[in-house]
């Protein structure tokens, strides 16, 4: 029974040790863990500063902080932002100019970004590299802006995929991604004509389910044509914009798309982009009545406040007389300064 006893005894210790061991290597394990983000999204306008918070809950001996832009439409690449071992840092690409780290204090590895653009909506990761026991967390920048449809000078459903990008690039916008218009339809976008977005894939919003827009039985949403060949069909084109540094103003006038152009010359400005006109219309509170020309060819008009002399539609928006003849004397024009 003695030996027993003992046998016991022994065991027991083995197994309270062997038990001390795993906790502490569980300690070790997790004790540079970054810290779970509060807040998984920030939202900022272009032109501003934003901070995605990254916070370790030590700091290691060794180690690095790696800031990474997901890019989920180009596997396989990794497009790093900044890199730092917690003396020195890095930047890269390019972004890399714009961004560094917030250091507010030791366990801070929050990135910062200056004068925001389109094209840094989307996901980052902030990865603490430290040997076998890495660790990340991942963040959403969202851009605040505004979606528009976009079409052609030729007609409807004339863009391929990289002309539908140059398009929206051309009116001072990005193409929008399935969240933008995701979000812009839930904040009252509804449009019958499908266009590309960002990923590739080929939808249309409607709130109200009519005839024309695929049925009436069907339910309000997002319609979805899927994946399309980005070479050989044909969209229209879903564009995002957000806040300008400059300004939209009017010129009255009966002009011809050339007497535009030359009026905002001699105000020191150029026609506006449909981008900076959804931009005032959306952040400015641009509100007027008048048809006037922009920079593509085609004539519109903001409205805040709806009205029955200002179109009849009971809804704000900014309304589009289409690509009129560029000779006719009709409308004045919106520039940009």
């Amino acid at each position: 029974m003695h030996n027993v006893a003992v046998i016991l005894l022994v065991v027991t210790y083995f197994t309270w040790t062997l038990a001390v061991l795993h906790s502490q290597r569980q300690a070790v394990k997790h004790r540079y863990l970054l810290e779970p983000p509060v807040y998984a999204e920030v939202t900022a306008r272009r032109g501003a500063n934003a901070t995605l918070p990254c916070l370790l809950q030590v700091k290691p001996p060794r180690y690095k902080v790696k800031w990474t832009k997901l890019e989920p439409l180009r596997r396989g690449v990794e497009n790093i932002v900044i890199i730092t071992n917690g003396q020195a840092q890095k930047g890269y690409g390019l972004m890399g100019p714009r961004a560094s780290l917030r250091r507010a204090h030791p366990l801070d590895a929050s990135l910062r970004i200056r004068n925001l653009e389109l094209e840094d909506d989307g996901m980052y990761r902030c990865e603490l590299v430290n040997g076998i026991e890495d660790e990340s967390v991942v963040l959403t920048l969202r851009i605040e802006g505004v979606v528009f449809p976009y079409e052609s000078v030729n007609g409807h459903y004339k863009f391929n995929h990289k002309e539908a990008t140059d398009a929206c690039h051309g009116q001072d916008a990005t193409l929008a991604t399935y969240k933008q218009l995701y979000r812009a339809w839930t904040e009252g976008l509804d449009w019958c004509n499908a266009g590309w977005l960002k990923e590739g894939t080929v939808h249309y919003p409607i709130l109200h389910p009519r005839a024309l827009c695929g049925g009436e039985k069907l339910h309000a949403g997002i319609r979805s044509y899927g994946p399309k060949d980005k070479t050989r069909d044909y969209f229209d084109a879903f564009c995002f914009t957000s806040i300008t540094a400059g300004y939209v103003f009017f010129m009255g006038g009966r002009l011809n798309f050339s007497e535009a152009l030359e009026v905002c010359r001699e105000k020191g400005a150029e026609l506006a982009r449909v981008g900076q006109l959804y931009s005032a219309w959306r952040f400015r509170g641009l509100d007027r009545c008048d048809g006037g020309w922009l920079y593509d060819g085609s004539v519109r008009y903001p409205i805040t406040t709806p009205r029955k002399r200002c179109g009849g539609l009971s809804k704000p928006g900014v309304r589009s007389f289409g690509f009129p003849n560029k000779t006719q004397r009709l409308y004045g024009a919106y520039c940009y300064r």
